[in-house]
């Protein structure tokens, strides 16, 4: 007969045989979720890196060096949307419940990655493929170039570039096609944009071997066969400058007189959801464009109010746009002769930070870092930027500078601007999202505007900690600079969802900001180019300074400024509601 002890015994061990057995089926189902979602996100990265082979060889992926899809053409864009809805179709096989939460984020992020480039393919990017901000037609030249992503160091390589220059003529003759379709219909560049396409044109069709397409040939390997140089030239002369000319005359001919005369996106016959879309894509919000209209016009008056109390430090007389004036225009701002001087300014400044960098950041990337001058035939459109490196170190990060007139260039912007473009801005997010070998490809070399942006103008509220803005005059150029974010939040949605035109636009900025006519003309313009991309800055900023000052006041003498950089920068690239709930699992234990 049984009795009660052996009874409950053998219940707690059918019990504790149950539990583990449901452990292990967990742990199974957890373990072939993770299996399953891992292969989707490996090989949907490799079968991206073939659908986008530019992107490939700036993520170090060098297979594809000599590969140039026509990513304009109809026939490639019904093959990236089959490509999409295939893994789309993939990822609902996976069981969420059963993911860590870093394979969660690599879930959530695929899913989204999939969804809005699917999304996007309803619209008509496709028929305005050239602009003067970026592109193929200047990202080529760039690579043309023999010291960015693409590489020169072997016969072979010259061999792969050559190919993709002979590909490019394909696509300046679609480009073309594809243009002539959207003057029939109504879907094309702001006339102001087009007058500033074609000097560029002009400049890259140029037989003359100042053209940047020719200087690989200055730099061949020693005992290069001749053979290889004339082929090289040849390629050059018989289908780069060539395709370069024909779309040159074709937006100066045909192109120009169709142009529209409206600036913003709403001026396309779908450019109402178009903007909605771009809104989504760029902020990773639901915001709507009054909403961030709004919240523009609150930080521009905050903003504003700071300028004011920076004025009155310094004892100037003036009202705060006469003091706009004075910093634009007053010698002492301007103390360069030479580009060599402006740059040996700003690693001055790299030095001067690193040491309180290396006490407010745990975790610091060992791609290295070089600081260059903008190249001749894009800077009279270029912004200051940043080039990532290569995940392996062989290619440094690039923080490009465009210097048009070195004794024209003011000192006043430059603390913020490093903070912003080089360190520990974008060099140290991209470097370390692509050294992490524990993410997935994909997230390695992903790109979301609204942390990548948010985060670099975040670190430009760094440089009281880091020992800079000690001049009132630096301070007031971070202050500048970051009012020009939130001006961008007012005047990208003004143009593209109020209607308002590139001249009231530019009145606005320079109502706001210390910029010169020629400064603001360029950002108007690049906003008119690629429209929402310009509202990522401040959404992502405030969306981090919103999380540090919540677990400052949470943690108290218990928060840590470097745990939560070295958090905030973990995961590389995500949207911000992930990046909200994972700051969430970090310091809310």
């Amino acid at each position: 007969m049984q009795t009660t002890r052996s009874y409950c015994l053998l219940t707690i061990s059918a019990a504790l045989l149950c539990a583990c057995g449901t452990r292990q089926e967990q742990q199974g189902s957890s373990a072939a979720a993770a299996d399953s979602l891992h292969h989707i996100v490996d090989r949907y990265y490799d079968e991206k890196m073939q659908l986008f082979p530019i992107e490939a060889t700036f993520n170090g992926e060098h297979q594809y060096d000599g590969t140039l899809n026509i990513d304009i053409s109809q026939s490639f864009r019904q093959h990236e949307d089959s490509v999409e809805t295939r893994y789309l179709q993939q990822l609902q096989g996976v069981d969420t419940a059963a993911l860590t939460p870093n394979d969660r984020i690599s879930y959530d992020m695929l899913y989204r990655e999939l969804s809005m480039a699917k999304e996007g393919l309803q619209f008509h990017d496709d028929l305005m493929p050239i602009h003067q901000f970026w592109g193929l037609t200047l990202t080529l030249a760039q690579l043309g170039s023999g010291t960015s992503a693409q590489p020169f160091k072997t016969a072979d390589d010259y061999h792969k570039f050559m190919q993709r220059m002979k590909s490019f003529a394909a696509w300046a003759d679609t480009a073309i096609a594809n243009m002539r379709k959207g003057m029939a219909t109504g879907y094309v560049l702001p006339k102001a944009l087009v007058v500033k396409v074609i000097p560029q044109l002009k400049d890259l069709s140029k037989k003359d071997t100042g053209n940047i397409f020719y200087s690989p040939l200055k730099t061949m390997p020693a005992g290069t066969d001749t053979a290889l140089q004339t082929a090289y030239r040849q390629t050059i002369e018989q289908d780069v400058l060539p395709a370069y000319d024909r779309l040159r005359t074709f937006m100066e001919k045909e192109y120009l007189p169709k142009a529209r005369t409206t600036s913003g996106i709403g001026g396309v016959p779908d450019g109402k959801a178009y903007y909605a879309y771009l809104i989504k894509y760029w902020t990773t919000t639901n915001s709507t464009p009054e909403e961030i209209f709004n919240t523009g016009q609150q930080e521009v008056a905050r903003i504003r109010k700071e300028m004011e109390e920076v004025k009155n430090s310094t004892g100037f007389k003036g009202d705060l746009p006469a003091f706009f004036e004075f910093v634009r225009n007053d010698p002492q701002f301007k103390i360069f002769k030479t580009p060599a001087q402006v740059l040996d300014s700003f690693k001055a400044i790299e030095n001067k930070i690193m040491p309180g960098v290396k006490r407010i950041y745990g975790h610091l990337p060992k791609t290295g870092f070089e600081i260059r001058q903008t190249e001749a035939f894009r800077a009279a459109s270029a912004s200051a930027e940043y080039i990532q490196g290569s995940a392996d170190g062989s290619r440094p990060g690039a923080f490009y500078v465009p210097i048009l007139d070195a004794k024209k260039f003011s000192y006043v912007g430059m603390e913020s601007l490093f903070l912003h473009e080089a360190i520990p801005g974008h060099h140290f997010q991209i470097s370390l999202q692509q050294e992490n070998d524990s993410l997935p490809k994909f997230r390695r070399f992903s790109w979301i505007g609204a942390y990548g942006e948010g985060y670099a103008l975040y670190c430009e509220s760094l440089g009281k900690e880091l020992g800079l803005y000690t001049n009132p005059y630096m301070y007031f150029g971070r202050l500048s600079d970051e009012i020009h974010r939130a001006i961008r939040l007012v005047v990208d949605v003004g143009m593209h969802a109020k209607g308002w035109s590139r001249e009231e636009a530019l009145k606005y900025m320079l109502d706001n900001e210390p910029a010169s006519e020629a400064e603001a003309i360029a950002e108007i313009e690049r906003y008119m180019a690629i429209p929402g991309q310009a509202l990522s800055y401040k959404t992502g900023e405030l969306k981090i300074r919103e999380l540090r000052k919540k677990y400052e006041q949470q943690l108290g003498s218990q928060f840590s400024l470097k745990d939560f950089h070295d958090e905030l920068l973990r995961d590389g690239c995500v949207p911000l509601s992930v990046l909200e709930q994972k700051m969430k699992r970090k310091f809310e234990k």
